[in-house]
């Protein structure tokens, strides 16, 4: 009796301390505690790869929908990687503890998308008006990444030459960290041709001038029940746009693009390679790249690169990869059906339309729900073959890096046996540039982390002594990230290895469950399960 007692006294003891806050204790809590984009006190922080700290399902959620937020002090985060922050997570119990709060709960992930969409759609707003909005601002979320320059007047009546800038692939390299985005400038092939046949030009067309008129003009002819007037409505715009740059983003109205939307899926070559043409002109404009993908352009462009004639497939595949530069339309054109057609065209007999599809979608693989869907779409054994073939192994090995940066990825090219074949590329020689060795070592070190199975997979291809040439003559990045794997794969069997758990969790590797870690209490349960067999 006299020890329930004392326990029911201990308990009634407790309950009183926990509910009564300390004298001094701040009631409010103070603003580090708080999601920048829930608001609410967070319960399972993480830091992400740009310093700042946010719940976990806000993390998500943003990356889920392509959506990067502009914090309160003009930053953005980079959602790349997360690593949990337990420090903050231990001083956000123990004031709760203290000040007699309860402890905070992980939102509902409905919840948390609905505040993300809300602020999408404020930005929209704000971006739609098409007033103030400066170039600065909408380039805001692919500030980490070198601009891109077009020159479309000079390339477009030029001889078809290079594909991409005069840096070349030779400038792609591979981020020091093994989930940061790969950092690549380029601009659509299609830009490198000579005139097209399907763009005949008239006296008209060279004289057509900026005017108060001229938005009346192509709308006009480019309504009307006439193909021959349709047709030189779409010349004189693709014309117009291409030879005079200040006029790409005036011409860029609703009413114009209302117009210039049936015009791309005519029936009539000459109307719907210049429609299409006249499409991808207008993307040149950063200013306009948001506002032509909310009017309503992807899915005809789509519908081109379904079954469209041959230059307009061209045409389309560039349109696509140049409205994917901008990070806002991202998750909008995988939403809007462009990743399949994509995938297939890179099969397509004309190498402009393969080239830059590859690059469209090397842009949109950089969103993590792009990458879930071309996942469930089989494109990592498409990539794989392509790559092995030694079709555009450099554009291929791009993607494949994407897709190695997560865990859906990851596991898809373990299951598809990506380890034998990157290590038989980088054996034979074979890759056509140092960049794209570079590149291929790249993807089996992030293949290799976070994994349990890529061990066995290395040994079983023979991996060591590939590795072993690249430690001794590849570039330092690649000379560093075979140095890291050789380390695991010397590793003697049975010897217990020093493993990062958290890093492993965070890679998608493990899955929390009751697994304790050293001798701490309930704090350090976590999961020995790993998702990738």
């Amino acid at each position: 009796m006299g020890g329930n007692g004392k326990q029911r006294s201990w308990k009634i003891s407790f309950h009183r301390h926990s509910s009564q806050p300390k004298p001094g204790i701040q009631r409010e809590p103070p603003k580090e505690f708080i999601c920048p984009v829930s608001g609410s006190l967070m319960a399972d922080p993480v830091i992400v790869s740009s310093g700042q700290t946010f719940e976990r399902v806000s993390v998500q959620a943003c990356t889920d929908l392509g959506f990067v937020p502009v914090l309160s002090d003009g930053s953005r985060p980079d959602f790349a990687a997360v690593i949990p922050n337990l420090a903050i997570k231990s001083t956000i119990i123990n004031w709760c503890d203290a000040g007699g709060v309860e402890h905070p709960r992980a939102p509902d992930y409905g919840s948390v998308e609905k505040i993300v969409r809300a602020s999408m759609g404020a930005r929209e707003e704000e971006l739609g008006s098409g007033i103030g909005v400066s170039e600065k601002e909408l380039l805001k979320g692919v500030a980490d990444k070198p601009p891109v320059n077009f020159s479309h007047a000079a390339t477009e009546l030029g001889h078809r030459q290079n594909y991409l800038y005069s840096s070349s692939e030779e400038s792609v390299i591979v981020a020091a960290s093994p989930l940061t985005p790969l950092p690549l400038a380029t601009r659509p092939s299609c830009y490198s041709s000579s005139s097209s046949s399907s763009e005949i030009v008239t006296d008209e067309t060279l004289t057509l001038g900026p005017n108060s008129s001229e938005e009346e003009e192509f709308v006009s002819k480019m309504k009307s029940l006439e193909v021959h007037e349709q047709e030189e409505g779409v010349i004189s715009l693709r014309k117009l746009t291409r030879t005079k740059e200040e006029t790409r983003v005036s011409l860029c109205t609703t009413r114009l693009l209302s117009a210039l939307r049936p015009l791309m899926t005519s029936r009539y070559a000459v109307v719907q390679t210049n429609a299409v043409a006249a499409v991808v002109n207008l993307s040149l404009e950063k200013a306009n790249k948001v506002r032509l993908v909310r009017s309503g352009i992807v899915p005809p462009l789509v519908d081109v690169l379904k079954g469209g004639f041959a230059e307009s497939q061209e045409h389309a595949a560039g349109a696509l990869f140049s409205l994917a530069l901008e990070d806002d339309n991202k998750t909008a054109i995988g939403v809007l059906g462009a990743l399949q057609p994509l995938l297939h065209a890179l099969r397509s007999e004309s190498e402009r339309t393969r080239l830059d599809s590859a690059l469209a979608l090397y842009h949109l693989s950089l969103v993590q729900s792009n990458r879930v869907k071309l996942v469930k779409l089989g494109a990592v054994p498409t990539l794989l073959t392509l790559f092995r073939s030694g079709n555009m192994a450099g554009r291929v090995i791009l993607v494949l890096c994407n897709f190695a940066a997560c865990a859906e990825g990851r596991s898809a090219m373990l299951d598809a046996n990506a380890v034998e074949c990157l290590v038989g590329m980088l054996r034979g020689n074979e890759l056509d540039s140092e960049a794209t060795r570079e590149n291929c070592v790249a993807a089996l070190y992030s293949l290799s982390y976070g994994s349990l199975r890529f061990r066995g997979l290395a040994k079983e291809a023979k991996a060591v002594e590939v590795l072993r040439e690249v430690e001794e003559r590849g570039t330092e990045r690649a000379r560093e990230k075979a140095k890291r794997m050789l380390q695991m794969l010397r590793a003697r069997e049975g010897e217990e290895e020093e493993v990062d758990w958290e890093e492993i969790l965070e890679s998608g590797g493990l899955s929390r469950t009751r697994y304790r870690v050293g001798g701490g209490g309930a704090k350090n349960l976590y999961a020995a399960n790993s998702t990738e067999f």
